[in-house]
Parts: structure tokens; C-alpha cells; sequence
């Protein structure tokens, strides 16, 4: 894996300031206040411009990305019309069983997801098909979290941009081959999941609410960054999108079922 060390855009001194902002925030779990820092981005491209700077400040590999607003709910939420991308390093990728504690983390929520790991170099050519073939996929609990305090739903779209999308923790199970789980891309959209917290149901869910199919999430993912001069590597991982309404991240065991043959997540978080 590619350790990233310089941004490829120019950034404008304000910018940088606020790369720097988001990082001492994610070092230190101080939140920042949007208000102070809303002007400083008003396009995608800066956006990602300061993002790039924020994983280039952390100075680990970059193990994969998660996907956000990969529905029609949740772009309404933060007034965007496409989903939105964030660079996550490799320590933030965790298996489960996983024990988590809040400490480490400042305002977090947690949501379902599939989570697909390449197995070879993802193009932005490949078919739905193609992106089966050459990826494993595992259930995954993702734990968002912000560098801005009280940030959902009211963060805005380039705040969540910059900030990695909002990037936490990733739990996921023992990945698996696709196509040794599916065999055809319909079959993905019928998993359904079921989330509880203590042994308590707390939300339902299926694969199709991301974006109809989380393939076609992780197809726009390829995309995105081949438009970007990226390449999404062998061996690295995609948290593809919830299939749930995020709650917040309390302390208890977190625990998610799938069907399909997908191992089940569970998280313990801790005060």
C-alpha cells in the first residue's frame, strides 16, 4: 500500500489551515465549530484537495474507503445530489470480534454496511460483474465519526468531504470471495441485515438501499477516483454504504446478522 505524503493539488493558505485544523482535531478529539471553517471550501474539488492533504498529514497507508450519501435520505440530509468518498488509513480497518472504546472517538454513530476487498486493481472499465470477480466482501459495522461537534445530520456536504467523509472505524468479518457468496449481481441487493445493541433489535435493513445494489457503489468509488488520477490497489477494502439510518454509538455490544452467508459483526464499546 501506497503511503501518501504530498496532496496533488495546490492548496491556498486557508485551505491548508484547515487541513491542519482537521488535524490536530483528529489527534487531539477536540471537535472544530463549522461556522469557522464553512467558506473555506465551496467546490468538490477543493474539497478532496483538502482531504488529500488530511491523509497525507496522518502518514499511514492508506488501507481503503468508505462511501457516504449512498442514498436518496441521506443526500437529502446533507443537500448533496451524488455520494461522496473518504480516504481511510490502514489502522481503522479492524476484525471482528472488535472492542472499541468511545474514548478514542468523539461524536460517532454506527451503520451496516458490505465491505469488498480487492483482489486485484479495480479499473474504472470494470462491469458489476468484472468488480465481483475480483473482490472478497465481509459484513461490516462502520463507525462514522467527525472532527466537528454536532456535525449529523447538519455538518455540510464539503465539511464532510474534507473530513474524510466523516471516517471512523471499520468492523468487519472474515472477507470472502464474492462470486462464492453471489452468484449473480441481483443476488447482492437481497441481503438483508438485522442490527441489536445489548440483544435488543434496533434497525433492519437491505443491501438495496445503497445506491440500488452496494456494487454500484463501489463502481462510482472507481470512477471517482480514475477522475482523480487514483487507483482504488489490490488488497485494499470499501465500506460501501449503510444499509440502515445511523444511531449514535453508545456503550454495550453492538451485534449485526446478514444473510447470505456473510459472518456476522459484533463491536463491544466501552466508556
Amino acid at each position: 500500500m501506497t503511503l501518501v505524503t504530498t496532496e496533488p493539488t495546490t492548496l491556498t493558505e486557508n485551505e491548508l489551515k484547515f487541513a491542519h485544523a482537521l488535524f490536530d482535531a483528529y489527534q487531539t478529539r477536540k471537535p472544530l465549530t463549522e461556522k469557522d471553517w464553512q467558506d473555506t471550501v465551496t467546490t468538490d474539488e477543493r474539497a478532496y484537495a483538502v482531504q488529500d492533504k488530511l491523509t497525507a498529514l496522518k502518514r499511514e497507508a492508506v488501507g481503503g474507503y468508505k462511501v457516504s450519501l449512498t442514498s436518496a435520505k441521506t443526500q437529502a440530509m446533507f443537500a448533496a445530489t451524488s455520494p461522496l468518498y473518504g480516504a481511510q488509513v490502514k489502522s481503522h480497518f479492524l476484525t471482528s470480534p472488535a472492542t472499541v472504546s468511545l474514548q478514542t472517538l468523539m461524536e460517532p454513530l454506527v451503520e451496516v454496511e458490505l465491505a469488498f476487498e480487492a483482489t486485484a486493481d479495480l479499473l474504472p472499465t470494470d462491469s458489476l460483474s468484472d468488480l465481483m470477480a475480483k473482490t472478497n466482501v465481509a459484513g461490516a459495522l462502520e463507525l462514522p465519526d467527525s472532527r466537528f461537534a454536532d456535525w449529523f445530520p447538519q455538518l455540510s456536504k464539503y465539511m464532510v468531504m474534507a473530513d474524510a467523509a466523516v471516517g471512523g472505524l471499520v468492523v468487519y468479518s472474515q472477507p470472502r470471495p464474492t462470486t462464492s457468496l453471489f452468484k449473480d449481481v441481483d443476488q447482492v441487493t437481497k441481503v438483508a441485515c438485522e442490527l441489536t445493541h445489548d440483544n435488543e433489535t434496533v434497525a433492519s435493513g437491505q443491501a438495496s438501499e445503497v445506491l440500488g445494489n452496494p456494487l454500484n457503489s463501489l463502481h462510482w468509488l472507481v470512477a471517482q477516483l480514475a477522475d482523480q488520477g487514483k487507483t482504488f490497489k489490490a488488497g485494499q477494502m470499501v465500506s460501501a454504504g449503510t444499509f440502515v439510518l445511523p444511531p449514535a454509538l453508545t456503550t454495550g455490544t453492538w451485534h449485526v446478522d446478514f444473510t447470505h452467508g456473510l459472518a456476522s459483526v459484533t463491536v463491544t464499546v466501552t466508556a
